[in-house]
């Protein structure tokens, strides 16, 4: 069983800042992948980036050179840093965890954090 809690998520205003952050315990397979993901009201779940054991990260678009990633390999954790908000990356996000090679969106969840950003 594996749990993810995340946290940080709150209201700001456009071109603020947050930083999310997602700990992971529990067991789980240290070849893994953790990510963050978002779902918008109405909208599908769609992946914001993720980060791999060694550091190879990937970001959707529409959040480079704005959001990074980051984890901590020890401590079992995956934090977010989101600049330049928009009204658009309002959303709830969501912490995953994954083994390596199993298809993205599986493995485990947390309960998600709102981030709001207003204009």
């Amino acid at each position: 069983q594996v749990q993810l809690v995340e946290s940080g998520g709150g209201l700001v205003q456009a071109g603020g800042s947050l930083r999310l952050s997602c700990a992971a315990s529990g067991s789980f397979s240290r070849l893994n992948v953790m990510a963050w993901y978002r779902q918008a009201p109405g909208k599908q779940r769609e992946l914001v980036a993720n980060i791999y054991g060694g550091g190879t990260t990937n970001y959707a678009d529409s959040v480079k050179g704005r959001f990074t990633i980051s984890r901590d390999n020890a401590n079992n954790t995956v934090d977010l840093q989101m600049n330049s908000l928009k009204p658009e990356d309002t959303a709830v996000y969501y912490c995953n965890l994954r083994r390596i090679g199993y298809p993205p969106g599986s493995g485990s969840w947390g309960q998600g954090t709102q981030v709001t950003v207003s204009s």
